[in-house]
């Protein structure tokens, strides 16, 4: 029984892999594009792209430096007080 199983499933899996080669061969390669032309569709779809202004820009940019700087000291004050801690507890250990 288990037998005749196994043959099924694994005439439905060449069934299912035949039908996927099949679809495969029918969607159409892609063409090659050259570069002038890669070029020109980059700079059309630049075009589509909502910029900021300047005001938006610098807003942005100074968050960005806030951001990093406040999170860098966040860090630099939670390994400041790791090591001071590791360093008491390995010396009232010893």
């Amino acid at each position: 029984m288990a037998n005749r199983e196994m043959r099924r499933l694994q005439a439905k899996e060449e069934e299912r892999a035949k039908k996927r080669r099949q679809e495969k061969s029918r969607t159409p390669k892609k063409e090659r594009v050259g570069f002038r032309q890669y070029l020109r569709e980059v700079r059309q779809e630049l075009k589509k792209v909502a910029w900021p202004s300047r005001e938006e820009l610098t807003t942005y940019t100074i968050v960005v430096f806030a951001t990093t700087t406040v999170l860098t000291l966040v860090v630099f004050a939670m390994d400041w007080v790791f090591k001071n801690g590791l360093i008491r507890i390995l010396e009232t250990a010893t």
